[in-house]
């Protein structure tokens, strides 16, 4: 695939007075102003991860009315259902919800549906079946419930109230729920609209917490510090790929030390699970180490038990959970292995798939749980709009990816009279279809694209942030990269460019990656680094020199012990 390489072209000057304003290497400068923090200001507020700096809680619409109903339900002995989403993000809102309830003598309890046999989001037989049989009063939904406009409606007609808690795009109004709490309404004027689902819960409770003080509650039992929730926030926020800036940034921030100081059981059975270096996880690691391991519960089993994992309180149940989860993460990686194989061998006999600008494919029999990882890489092999759809008995189940700078929901929304149902970001979506209306659906979706998508958005553009010669390269400088920290979507990781690269010596380890000792002529002087290429080409295995290569950098820890270490992204 074929990629644009744009060097960033700063402003010098506010590079120059940024540098000399935080007193830090140029290149630390120049990366903040590459990503509009420009001011002395500007970066003491991305610096500042404090939770005093959040916007006000109270400002979401409808949170009044939430609070002033939950509390109700909770002096009153009501009985309150927490109804959430099956991924990490809704898994983690759900607990943090449900934890500060259990805390406060609530009588609670939570449903996540079943992913494949029930489906995305709060039905109206999950009304007339569990919650009135149950003698549910009170249900807050996690992570879901936007779109849910005839489930309400049978939780009104059986008296029972409902406060939505959700960050979804919300295309037919808003439901007639007791209280909505969402950032992306549009007569919310909070500008909180990147939080994550379980963002929106962490700040339904701040206000909650908020709430029972007026009241004295606290007067008979110690109020709860919510810092300690914010791992759980991290974790769900890091998760769900939002952008990971402003608010985020700062749960994210607080949450990952927790996550390292190990204080959960549950987290720190998964991250031994994990076999994640030193123990101590960083943003990548929760999206490709923690959050796969409890995605891989409501993929190939229930989410409930990620729940209980997340949930645990002694170190015996979480160890026997996390290798649980472990289990059902090879057999994910298993499945997910054997539908791109298949695709890919399709593709192959038939190139001509490749001429459009979306990828639509349906099968019977795949595994509807792991389409969205599937998904997830063929857009990354191809770059293109990616739905794949799994059929039984005549009707679909898919989940969609998207590209940068394309709107995935906005060009559903465009489609949705071939959809049965559908919902999600601009990245990601999930949908129903009947197999009959696939072909239609195909080619409208492949119309919307190509009306309003350029050809050349489909070509990944790797933004550069400036050249970095190998004798700049310091520990100091690595240590003022990593307070930019944590990388996501939003904040990415920086990349540096290097010229007139020379290989000292190399050897291929794993399957297909490269361990090397680069140097680079400089002057007089020769600085050597050690780097590695992952799932290297075989054209570039045996390369001694490189005219160009573009990289992070960042310490490899090991054995108490670190080094600076680059990472090869690409040759230019």
């Amino acid at each position: 695939m074929n990629k644009h390489w744009h060097r960033l072209q700063p402003d010098p000057e506010a590079v120059k007075t940024l540098s000399r304003q935080l007193n830090c290497n140029p290149i630390t400068a120049t990366v903040l102003v590459n990503r509009d923090i420009k001011t002395l200001p500007d970066a003491q507020c991305f610096f500042n991860s404090s939770l005093n700096n959040l916007r006000p809680p109270f400002s979401l619409q409808d949170m009044e009315a939430a609070v002033n109903r939950i509390y109700k339900a909770i002096v009153d002995h009501e009985k309150i259902l927490v109804f959430g989403d099956y991924d990490v993000d809704g898994i983690t809102a759900v607990v943090v919800l449900l934890n500060f309830l259990r805390y406060v003598g609530a009588d609670v309890s939570y449903y996540i549906p079943h992913r494949i046999t029930e489906g995305y989001s709060i039905q109206p037989r999950h009304i007339s079946q569990y919650a009135h049989p149950n003698q549910v009063d009170l249900i807050i939904t996690a992570d879901c419930g936007s779109g849910s406009h005839q489930a309400v409606e049978a939780a009104n007609r059986f008296g029972i109230d409902m406060v939505i808690t959700d960050h979804h795009n919300i295309s037919e109004g808003i439901p007639p729920a007791l209280a909505v709490i969402n950032p992306k309404r549009p007569d919310c004027s909070a500008g909180l609209q990147n939080l994550a689902g379980v963002g929106v819960a962490f700040f339904l409770l701040i206000c909650l917490r908020t709430h029972l003080r007026k009241k004295g509650f606290w007067d008979e039992k110690p109020e709860p510090n919510l810092k300690e929730y914010c791992d759980l926030v991290a974790l769900g926020t890091v998760a769900d790929m939002v952008p990971l800036i402003e608010e985020n940034r700062i749960l994210c921030k607080t949450g990952i030390e927790l996550i390292k100081a190990g204080q959960r059981p549950g987290l720190r059975a998964l991250v031994e699970a994990s076999a994640i270096q030193n123990q101590s996880p960083n943003a990548e690691d929760i999206a490709f180490r923690l959050a796969p391991r409890l995605n891989a519960a409501g993929r190939m089993d229930h989410a409930a038990r990620a729940v209980d994992l997340l949930c645990a309180t002694d170190t015996d149940s979480a160890e026997k959970t996390a290798h649980t989860l472990n289990l059902l993460n090879r057999k994910r990686q298993d499945l997910e292995k054997g539908i791109l194989k298949d695709i890919q061998r399709f593709i192959e006999n038939n190139p001509s798939l490749l001429g459009r600008q979306t990828l639509v494919l349906s099968r019977e029999g795949w595994h509807a749980g792991v389409l969205g990882i599937v998904a997830s890489r063929l857009m990354q092999k191809y770059h293109r709009p990616v739905v794949l759809i799994s059929l039984q008995d005549g009707m679909g189940k898919g989940s969609a990816r998207g590209v940068e700078g394309l709107n995935l929901y906005d060009a559903l929304a465009d489609c949705q009279s071939f959809l049965e149902n559908f919902g999600g970001h601009a990245m990601a979506a999930g949908l129903q279809i009947r197999e009959e209306k696939i072909a239609d659906f195909q080619n409208a979706f492949e119309s919307v694209i190509q009306r309003t998508t350029s050809p050349d958005a489909l070509t990944p553009v790797i933004h550069i942030d400036c050249e970095l010669d190998f004798t700049s390269i310091s520990d100091g400088l690595i240590d003022e990269l990593e307070l930019l920290m944590p990388y996501g979507t939003g904040n990415p990781e920086p990349l540096f460019l290097a010229r007139n690269v020379k290989v000292l010596n190399s050897k291929i380890v794993g399957q297909n990656h490269r361990r090397m000792f680069l140097s680079q002529a400089s002057g007089y002087a020769r600085t050597t680094i050690p780097a590695i290429q992952f799932n290297v080409e075989a054209d570039d295995a045996q390369k001694t020199s490189f005219d160009q290569i573009v990289f992070r950098l960042h310490y490899n820890r090991w054995n108490g012990k670190k080094s600076p270490q680059m990472v090869i992204e690409g040759l230019p």
